[in-house]
């Protein structure tokens, strides 16, 4: 699976301690009890509504990946809410959704509440830079008044929350789910063959080469493969190539010689659990579904396991951030706006709508529960460093902020740094997340125009 980047609603609307913009839509919220009653049904209504459309429709896994999401962006605001409250620092409110208010209460100083659209939460800490008007008697527990240490801790709260996620999520897999190679190596397993696919014009080179339902591949041209994409990746990269399978069968290795054909160019039918394959570039193809052994480990083990696993996949998000933003990575996302056989690359990579994110979440959760869990791993670590980019509104912004005061202050005069100097490249950063986002919802629809056939 080649790791995709991706933008949710709370990378295009960043996350983060500057809640103050949100709007809070009064005027139109409900206003007595009996229409928050009422509102409050007609939303859970509409929740379980959709719940019945997508088990109908055969979807059920997928929409609980969006609504997963959805509840790791609420999760998000609660690591600044916590952080916020810990330190003191008063906050107004810590709703679920947008728009207009359905229901809510008071506890304290504080408004909780769910507004009519799901789409994440948000919570409102004051005075979190020098820009906000605050009541003077407020002053001493805004965000801005905190010693460092506090105000960092709020800033990095939403970030810590998702690796918090991820290696939960990546614990589970290791500990309880099991890895089907997908995050490590399986030395001496290999890879099971659970289907095999034909062509639409004949036998697939699965089939003339000889392959078994229950063949083993242990490697190919001399390569074991440390996980299943890399080897899926590897066939698809050698269109036309005769590729040599050491294959382990009842007790035996035999080496089968298919050669691939380019996918690009002819159809074949779907094997038992899977999709039919389909590619606009050449890409090599062979004609079977495989079906990793999942490995257990003990707990301590897992431990382990789950700190590898997690330091790999922030490296690699790390790479493909660092790739996206260099002037290669820039031409090529510009290549993939204008050409859609460039997007449509196995290798390519770039940003995902929530609609392309609908698509990926159906994709893993028709491979099974381990590519679920990852898919919800990557995207927890990718929205983690993303968010930590120091440029405000982003929540690295206020990191780098509190890092920059500590650095001018003097002792027993505290340095406090002038937002207004910095809003240029506020509003530069907001472009450029705009831009991401809609970008990756053109490509996303256009994706989804070429499918569907009117």
């Amino acid at each position: 699976m080649t790791q995709t980047p991706v933008a949710t609603d709370e990378t295009a609307t960043p996350a983060g301690p500057p809640k103050e913009t949100k709007a809070t839509a009064r005027s139109t919220a409900p206003e007595t009890p009996a229409e928050q009653r009422a509102a409050i049904v007609r939303l859970l209504i509409v929740i379980a509504a959709i719940v019945v459309v997508s088990v109908i429709a055969h979807v059920g896994v997928a929409v609980a990946v969006i609504a997963s999401i959805l509840l790791m962006i609420v999760l998000h605001e609660a690591g600044h809410f916590v952080m916020a409250k810990l330190a003191g620092i008063k906050v107004t409110e810590f709703f679920v959704g947008f728009g207009p208010r359905l229901w809510s209460f008071r506890r304290g100083e504080t408004e909780y509440g769910v507004k009519a659209l799901p789409l994440g939460g948000y919570v409102k800490i004051i005075g979190m830079h020098n820009l906000e008007e605050v009541d003077p008697a407020d002053e001493p527990r805004t965000y801005r008044q905190q010693p460092f240490w506090r105000r960092i801790s709020v800033a990095v709260a939403g970030s810590t929350v998702h690796f918090l996620i991820a290696l939960l999520l990546l614990f589970t897999i290791f500990f309880a789910v099991g890895d089907q190679g997908l995050i490590g190596p399986s030395p001496g397993t290999g890879v099971k063959i659970s289907g095999l696919s034909a062509l639409t014009t004949g036998p697939s080179p699965a089939e003339q080469a000889g392959f078994r339902v229950g063949d083993r591949i242990i490697s190919v041209d001399g390569i074991v493969f440390k996980s299943y994409d890399d080897l899926h990746a590897y066939i698809q990269r050698h269109p036309g190539q005769t590729l040599d399978f050491a294959v382990q069968r009842g007790g035996q290795v035999v080496h089968l010689r298919p050669t691939t054909v380019d996918i690009s160019k002819v159809q074949a039918t779907a094997s038992a659990g899977a999709a039919a394959p389909t590619a606009t570039t050449p890409t090599g193809f062979i004609g079977f579904t495989l079906d990793p052994p999942a490995q257990h480990f003990g707990f301590f083990e897992s431990f382990s396991k789950t700190g590898g696993a997690f330091v790999s996949y922030g490296a690699r998000t790390f790479s493909v951030l660092g790739g996206l933003v260099s002037a290669h990575g820039v031409s090529n996302y510009a290549d993939m706006l204008v050409n859609k056989k460039a997007a449509d690359n196995p290798t390519a990579v770039r940003f995902v709508s929530p609609v392309g994110l609908g698509h990926l979440a159906n994709q893993a959760s028709q491979n099974g529960l381990e590519w679920t869990l990852l898919l919800l791993v990557a995207i927890n670590i990718f929205v983690g460093i993303f968010n930590m980019i120091p440029l405000l509104p982003l929540d690295g912004g206020h990191v780098a902020i509190a890092v920059y005061e500590a650095v001018r202050s003097r002792k027993n005069r505290r340095y406090h740094a002038d937002v207004s100097k910095m809003m240029p490249f506020v509003y530069a950063t907001v472009a450029i997340i705009a831009f991401i986002g809609l970008s990756a919802l053109f490509l996303d629809l256009r994706d989804l125009v070429a499918v569907v056939r009117f």
